[in-house]
């Protein structure tokens, strides 16, 4: 058993008069790295689907796990609870500062850059050397974390940068045999420690729940892992009297995790000006009971929050709405801002200014169904900003983050699922949310790095057999 040790030691040199500061830390280390390889979520290890399953090649990408799986550095500005499992930071805690394993060519002033000449691997572990510019990582920085290479580059996300929090581990072509798409590409709720998939749908006034075994981390004698041998074990079918998805030809309503033991239903059809009429439902995940009813939003304009039709060769549809602790977040029709509603008070109502017309396009590869608002942990993530957790908007660099995404994203530890297609090209999709903190350390002494100073931190991580 391997024993890890890491030390710190920050520089600023003044640039004036070449004063130099000198602080210096221990740190702990969390479970990340050991999660990574020690857990194997849907069989994330294995090829299981033949010439269309696809594998990261783990040499390079991600081992030697110095300067790959632990290759960056996070500096905040707010101390960090030490703990194993601590592996994410909220939205309000974040990175003041970053680094990579590389050299920062962008105009990126948050991030600064590998010294590749004083960074090398040791007989027992490897010393990174990180510098920051004068104009790069200013700020007060409480905490540092070591993180994945893939997460020194951007953090959670750059206006500069065209690198992703997201890093493709896998990627599964996925056989319709019996027709389980639809249902899939509807999933609202994975539930890994029971291995339990929800899946929720709208028909005729009624809302159809359907619970699936899916092999997580157990599988049954009869079961693989490409998903074609879903075994249905529930459906339960709910009536309404007020709920229903708008539209004819294609229904335009969405259904979603409140993350608080509820699932939420809304259909709204988009409006370019006057009131926006919302209807929605409110479905406790223990017993199944519900309540539904409509809204009428005054002068708020809408984007039609969500769609979903049945094809015979392939669904199609749209997923633009999040709920995140009690409020439901929609785009404005005319992509300047963002709707905060209050589920429980539609009179609570909030418009985000984003500061710029978004493209609210699909935050992957343009597909048959796309997802174009979603959360990852507690941010809004779309294709060219985020919202934190206090409302806060970070444009971000317009581009694409993964592929065919058509669901929301389903995070265990730092493993993240999601479904998606492009028309007749059916996928489960397996990432790695590289922004993890490997190790945590909260400094004694709280360091403010400004204008006037150069930053150099050494940080020497070693390991040792106990």
């Amino acid at each position: 058993m391997k024993k890890l040790t890491g030390n710190i030691e920050i520089e600023l040199t003044d640039v004036n008069d070449g004063t130099v500061e000198t602080y210096s830390e221990t740190n702990m280390v969390t479970n990340a790295v050991n999660d990574i390889l020690g857990v194997n979520p849907m069989g994330v290890m294995y090829k299981a689907a033949g010439s269309y399953d696809d594998l990261i090649v783990w040499n390079d990408n991600l081992l030697p796990i110095c300067p790959n799986m632990i290759g960056g550095i996070l500096l905040f500005g707010s101390s960090i609870n030490e703990a194993a499992d601590n592996l994410y930071l909220p939205s309000s805690n974040p990175p003041i500062a970053y680094a990579s394993n590389d050299v920062n060519a962008t105009a990126n002033t948050r991030r600064g850059s590998l010294n590749l000449t004083e960074s090398m691997a040791l007989t027992n572990g490897y010393k990174f050397v990180w510098e920051f510019t004068a104009s790069q990582g200013n700020g007060t920085i409480a905490a540092i974390g070591l993180i994945s290479k893939q997460g020194g580059a951007n953090a959670y996300g750059s206006e500069v940068a065209v690198d992703t929090t997201l890093l493709q581990i896998r990627k599964v072509s996925l056989d319709d045999e019996d027709g389980f798409i639809n249902d899939l590409y509807r999933c609202v709720t994975v539930d890994f420690a029971n291995g339990k998939l929800y899946s929720l749908s709208y028909a005729s006034n009624t809302v159809t729940i359907k619970r699936y075994r899916i092999p997580v981390f157990d599988i049954g004698l009869n079961e693989k892992l490409d998903d074609s041998t879903l075994t249905l074990e529930d459906t339960t079918v709910l009536q309404c009297s007020t709920f229903r998805f708008y539209g004819s030809y294609t229904p335009y309503g969405i259904f979603m995790d409140g993350g608080d033991g509820y699932w939420y239903g809304f259909s709204n059809q988009g409006n370019s000006s006057g009131s926006a009429t919302v209807l929605w439902i409110k479905i406790k995940q223990s017993d199944y009971s519900f309540t539904e009813g409509s809204w009428t939003l005054s002068n708020a304009t809408l984007m039609t929050m969500g769609s979903f039709k049945e094809g015979s060769s392939y669904p199609s549809g749209n997923r633009s709405a999040v709920v995140r602790n009690g409020y439901l977040y929609v785009p404005s029709y005319d992509k300047t801002g963002v709707y905060k509603i209050n589920i429980s008070n539609s009179t609570d109502v909030t418009l985000i200014s984003l500061g710029f017309t978004a493209a609210m396009r699909c935050i992957g590869e343009t597909g048959s169904t796309d997802c174009c608002l979603t959360i990852i942990n507690d941010i809004i993530v779309a294709y060219d900003f985020q919202i934190d957790v206090n409302d806060n908007v970070l444009a971000t660099y317009a581009g694409e983050h993964c592929g065919n995404i058509s669901t929301p994203f389903f995070r265990y530890k730092e493993y993240v699922f999601a479904w998606g297609g492009a028309y007749l090209n059916q996928y489960r999709y397996t990432f790695l949310l590289t922004p993890y903190l490997a190790t945590i350390s909260n400094l004694s002494q709280a360091v403010v790095k400004d204008a006037s100073k150069t930053m150099k931190i050494t940080y020497t991580l070693t390991e040792n057999t106990v």
